[in-house]
């Protein structure tokens, strides 16, 4: 099928073949009819198949007729990050050309007072995180009663980071009367709960099996140790040793891991950029425009790059730490083998690691080979791993030994009738794991001026 077939206007057919498409993918094709026919759309597909284009090619369309007011859009679109809304906005932008249609982009980072005068002059669409939007919302900015078409993009990242209750709230604010766009790359049954409050006789489209991974990608486990030194060193050696790597994503679950990660890696002579959910705008929008255009061949970052992020070209995914939360590995990997083309993924993995894994292969669906040895021949001496405490103290060289001796304590402190017990001559950390008795009141941990003798005058 072609795109003249869909239906969309000749504007935005021209649009899209200077943008060098000729066939619409499976969700575009499905969804494109339904959402001109002003139906409310389910669309579940796994991520890199096209599914914004599934809902801005026939939004332009649409708005074509019509005329936006001051302060009251026409079309909202909901994305769960700052990235994925100004990446929207490129693909209005891209597919708009030669339309006097408006937008305005409303993400943390920027100023208040330049998005309020998009807003005082009227758009057509209104691409938002929902924070934002409800910021403006709140100082009177922003009237949502001239909504036409609600979409609600990447849901289950919405679910993950606690957008739900504010998703709810906008849709409440909304036209009853509105069409609603709900996409998705997984459908966990909170996400079915909410598609049952939202939409209305929905027309679901479902291209692949939920959760699953592109066919064009090559999945691999690569087997180290569990200590920091060990998985950067192997993380060194697969991208040295990857064929055909031309640029990479490594993921991180910790935004500091990503921060000592990179440094590592300048350290070591790659060319790296980060990103995570602490850096300012303007420095993410920086790193990912130096990815881009191949100025910097390894992008570093947590889970905020790993939804719907649309970097066509990316060769491996390398999954420094195994994530937590299996939906979050086929979004991670979903970075790669793009459009068609060929991508691979390896994941370290360590002994710790391996209930995440089985978590993801029941996920998916598949057994993920390893790639050399497995974790279970990896050598005893890469393979011991001492659990990782927050509080744990590193031993200093030429550091005193910790004091043995019993706290003093006055004879007549309310605590001197308690039997005092010796403090443990360990380590923080060997007290933590190993002092089992039980405590009580403060323990050791009395601050001085309780300890102080209390005299007591008479009335």
């Amino acid at each position: 099928m072609k795109f003249n077939e869909l239906g969309l206007s000749e504007r935005v057919l021209q649009a899209v073949e200077s943008a060098g498409y000729t066939a619409p993918t499976p969700i575009q094709e499905q969804a494109i009819p339904h959402v001109l026919a002003k139906r409310d759309v389910l669309g579940i597909a796994q991520t890199g198949t096209g599914k914004t284009a599934a809902f801005t090619l026939p939004m332009i369309s649409m708005l074509e007729q019509g005329r936006a007011r001051a302060r009251m859009p026409r079309t909202l679109i909901l994305e769960p990050t700052r990235e994925l809304a100004a990446q929207v906005e490129e693909n209005f932008v891209r597919y708009s050309q030669g339309q006097k249609l408006s937008m305005a982009l409303l993400i943390g980072g920027v100023s208040f007072n330049d998005q309020d005068a998009k807003i005082t002059r009227g758009v057509d669409v209104l691409i938002a995180t929902p924070g934002r939007m409800l910021d403006h919302f709140e100082r009177g900015k922003l009237l949502l009663t001239g909504i036409e078409v609600l979409v609600i993009d990447e849901a289950d990242r919405m679910l993950d980071m606690g957008f739900i209750p504010d998703i709810e709230r906008i849709a409440k604010l909304c036209p009853f009367t509105r069409q609603t766009l709900f996409f998705t790359a997984t459908m966990p049954p909170e996400i079915k709960h909410i598609t049952e409050q939202f939409l209305s006789s929905p027309v679901v489209i479902e291209v692949a099996r939920p959760a699953t991974a592109a066919a064009t990608i090559t999945q691999r486990l690569v087997a180290t140790g569990g200590q920091d030194h060990e998985k950067r060193d192997t993380l060194r050696k697969q991208i040295h040793a990857a064929a055909d790597l031309k640029n990479a994503i490594v993921f991180c679950n910790r935004k500091r891991d990503v921060a000592t990660l990179t440094k590592s890696l300048e350290k070591h002579g790659f060319g790296v950029a980060c990103l995570h959910g602490d850096m300012d705008q303007r420095a993410r929008m920086n790193a990912l425009d130096n990815f881009r255009t191949g100025k910097v061949p390894l992008l570093v970052a947590s889970d905020v790059a790993a939804r719907g992020l649309d970097i066509p070209d990316v060769s491996h995914i390398f999954n420094y730490d195994v994530p937590i939360h299996a939906d979050d590995y086929v979004h991670r990997i979903g970075r790669t083998g793009r459009a068609g083309r060929q991508g691979t993924s390896l994941t370290l993995v360590s002994r710790a690691d391996r209930k995440h894994i089985d978590a993801i292969e029941k996920l998916i669906g598949n057994k993920i080979e390893w790639f050399g040895i497995t974790l279970d021949e990896l050598p005893a001496s890469e393979a011991v791993e001492t659990p990782r405490h927050h509080h744990q103290e590193r031993k200093r060289p030429g550091r005193p030994p910790p004091r043995t001796e019993e706290r003093h304590r006055p004879s007549d402190s309310p605590r001197s009738a308690e039997p005092s017990t010796p403090r443990p001559a360990s380590p923080r950390r060997q007290r933590d794991e190993e002092d089992d008795r039980p405590v009580k009141g403060l323990g050791d941990h009395v601050p001085s001026f309780l300890l102080r003798p209390v005299r007591i005058t008479k009335s």
